[in-house]
């Protein structure tokens, strides 16, 4: 399935894409794509509805990030190997991880601002990782059970705020607006590998980002283990799993985003996103 949520922000509903397309209200059996309506059984039950059955929803209506209530939102950096080797770092031992606070979070069409005193904000495709079932010390076995599915995330990141400002990435990657989610989140089962997705993004029309998920260093189950070992994961936490070279930091000379541009970025078999860039 493909779930999402449109709407006004912050009044976001419920839905699901229907095999042609058509966006289907799903208020009548969700409260919302969150929380407890993410495990299994509950995804399951979803399932059986048929779409043909629930209110479509009319064209042109504004998509919200596709996962609502996000408790944490958590990122690996440096997690491409050939990421890793264009801004001259070495792959690390572990998996470096640090935080985009959720206020960061948008709609994946969404315009995204660029801070005030900005002269370095970046972009970042990523692969999403969704939890839908909670867990401390998962076993790397049994990871894959506890993830509801995936979706593309942006994520967009202030250089000189990151590296050049002291202390830790978080205060360059969770400005505002600086997590865009969605289309929509694709269901695992409809996922057969999420480690051989093509994923690339462009801005203002041309390819900067062209990778694929197999160049991943720590994939989808180790990563969703080795978090559970400093924290407790929740239904809707979101995992952002790093980012295939080809970032603006890593162009020769460095490329940055300036107000009025366009980013489309997009992941195979997880849809598309499109974004403006905006003075904030």
């Amino acid at each position: 399935m493909k779930l999402l949520r449109f709407g006004p922000q912050g009044q976001e509903k419920p839905g699901l894409l229907d095999a042609n397309g058509k966006i289907r209200d799903l208020s009548s059996l969700i409260k919302d794509v969150a929380g407890e309506s993410l495990d299994d059984t509950a995804l399951a039950s979803i399932a059986q509805a048929d779409p043909e059955s629930l209110p479509e929803i009319p064209e042109g209506t504004r998509l919200g990030p596709c996962v609502g209530q996000v408790g944490k939102f958590i990122c690996i950096g440096l997690n491409y190997s050939d990421h890793a080797a264009e801004t001259g770092a070495e792959v690390p031992p572990e998996p470096v991880v640090f935080n985009k606070w959720t206020s960061a979070i948008c709609g994946p069409n969404d315009d995204v601002e660029i801070p005030r005193d900005s002269h370095k904000t970046d972009w970042e495709v990523e692969l999403g990782v969704v939890i839908g079932k909670g867990g401390r010390y998962i076993d790397e076995a049994d990871a894959m059970n506890h993830v509801a599915g995936y979706c593309v995330v942006n994520d967009v990141s202030e250089r000189e705020f990151q590296l050049e400002r002291s202390g830790s990435w978080d205060k360059g990657k969770g400005c505002d607006t600086f997590g865009p989610l969605g289309p929509w989140l694709v269901t695992r089962d409809e996922i057969a590998d999420p480690q051989v997705l093509d994923m690339w993004l462009e801005v203002d029309g041309k390819r900067y980002q062209d990778g694929n998920s197999r160049t991943m260093v720590y994939q989808i189950p180790y990563l969703v283990a080795y978090l559970s070992r400093f924290m407790s994961l929740q239904p809707g936490d979101v995992i952002s799993t790093g980012t295939p070279p080809g970032v603006g930091a890593g162009q020769k000379p460095q490329v940055f985003l300036k107000s009025g541009q366009t980013m489309r970025l997009g992941i195979e078999g997880l849809g598309e996103q499109r974004q403006r860039t905006k003075q904030a």
